[in-house]
């Protein structure tokens, strides 16, 4: 009888463990102005995520990126940047420091959220969910550097990682977003 009891607990315990997996459109994150992003809203747009920085050497992808926003923004795409401090402390900046930047430098326009860390043991829930395969079930892979890009389809199913020296317009994306 003990068994059992012991059994159907472990049972129960699995099922709940299991039941509670993220799916992307789960995610609720703040915007670098304070207020809550619910991934939610954005099913049946293709979305991608980048991590930015301010004092990088790929900084000037911002400028790429809010051109790729306003050309197929209209589409059903969207970039959301995570500002991340995680690379040889290239994003300083406070949540106000960082949009006056976006905004006077390249006229960001697309969304952007609080800073995260997109690596190690503070690794932000959504980068977890972006690199651990067994929690996307796609794929592992890692944040190496600032401005790397990863690609969520219309379903919110993980379908590609564009590292940072890839422009956001490449070809490989272009093709990304005109494939229906």
């Amino acid at each position: 009888m003990r068994k059992i009891l012991i059994l159907k607990i472990i049972m129960m315990i699995s099922a709940t463990g299991m039941s509670q997996t993220t799916g992307f459109y789960d995610f609720k994150v703040k915007t670098l102005e304070g207020g809550t992003f619910d991934f939610s809203s954005l099913k049946g747009k293709k979305v991608m995520i980048v991590n930015t920085a301010s004092k990088c050497g790929y900084t000037p992808q911002y400028k790429d990126l809010e051109d790729l926003y306003n050309q197929y923004s209209g589409n059903n795409f969207v970039i959301i940047g995570f500002p991340a401090n995680n690379f040889a402390s290239q994003e300083p900046g406070t949540a106000g420091e960082i949009r006056k930047f976006c905004t006077e430098n390249y006229g960001v326009t697309f969304p952007m959220m609080e800073k995260i860390s997109v690596k190690g043991d503070d690794m932000h829930p959504l980068y977890q969910w972006l690199t651990s395969k067994a929690k996307n079930g796609v794929m592992d892979s890692e944040v190496k550097w600032n401005f790397q890009k990863y690609l969520i389809d219309e379903n919110g199913k993980l379908t590609d990682v564009i590292y940072s020296k890839e422009k956001p317009n490449s070809d490989k994306v272009l093709k990304w977003l005109s494939a229906k």
